[in-house]
């Protein structure tokens, strides 16, 4: 096989990784409700005069209650297949979430700007079932670019998201590569413990060939001399793509490209 052909296996096969994730129990095929948290009791279930309304399952459920000391779910929840009474939720704030169940719900505590919310999966979702792929660009080597890491230490940058939240995020540094004859910049933020960058960005097909809120990319961590590589052929679409209870961040000035990225996964629709 050639580089090429290699190349090609590789990203396709990070796709069918990909396809499996978004099809988990807990996807973003599955997601079904995103319900803001009021301090206090906040009552669970399908009847709309609860404070959290599931969209499925009995009228009431349980409460969930949001204290300066915590948040705890009391009712017919589960945890792991256990009786979830009483049960002090973490958030994903610092990591995995604690997770509930009812019925085919699945549900946790987010935390997002200082506010807390339920989210809530259904595994019986229709979406999940009549899911069949992504669009997306042929895989371009060309796309398969060399970057460098200009190191920013401490930088942090203000990250809008699509519920009007703005973050401040940790920014390595920004990364620097060539496309179209030009060379051109973007901020990249955290991507994990070990060293990798995450990429949220614009360019010039978003609002037609691709989402118009931009495209995420994960990069491996640099190497010693600052190099990376950036393969667009992977950038993929942020998760408000497939549910509007997502709470995806947007790109900021800085990072929207004037160029076109024709690579990666483009716009989707269900229909």
């Amino acid at each position: 096989m050639t580089s090429d052909d290699l190349h090609r296996a590789a990203v396709e096969a990070w796709r069918r990784a990909r396809y499996g994730r978004l099809r988990q129990d807990a996807g973003w095929l599955t997601l079904a409700g995103l319900e803001w948290l009021r301090p206090g009791v906040n009552r669970v279930g399908s009847d709309p005069g609860a404070e959290a309304v599931l969209p499925a399952g009995p009228p009431w459920a349980g409460t969930v209650t949001l204290t300066d000391g915590g948040i705890v779910a009391d009712g017919s929840f589960t945890q792991a297949g256990t009786p979830a009474d009483g049960l002090r939720l973490e958030t994903d704030l610092l990591g995995e979430p604690t997770m509930l169940e009812l019925g085919s719900l699945r549900f946790c505590a987010i935390q997002r700007g200082g506010r807390f919310a339920l989210r809530i999966w259904d595994t019986d979702s229709a979406l999940r079932r009549e899911f069949e792929g992504i669009p997306h660009w042929p895989v371009d080597p060309a796309w398969r670019l060399s970057a460098r890491l200009e190191a920013t230490p401490g930088r942090t940058v203000r990250v809008p998201d699509v519920i009007g939240t703005l973050d401040d995020l940790g920014s390595p540094g920004d990364l620097l590569f060539e496309a179209g004859g030009t060379t051109h910049r973007l901020q990249a933020l955290v991507g994990g413990d070990t060293g990798a960058l995450w990429l949220v960005f614009g360019d010039a097909t978003n609002g037609a060939e691709t989402y118009d809120g931009g495209r995420f990319l994960y990069l491996d961590a640099p190497n010693a001399d600052g190099t990376v590589e950036v393969d667009f052929n992977r950038a993929y679409n942020p998760p408000c793509v497939f549910s509007p209870y997502a709470t995806c961040p947007l790109p900021w000035p800085e990072n929207r490209l004037p160029v076109r990225i024709e690579a990666g996964e483009r716009g989707w629709d269900r229909h």
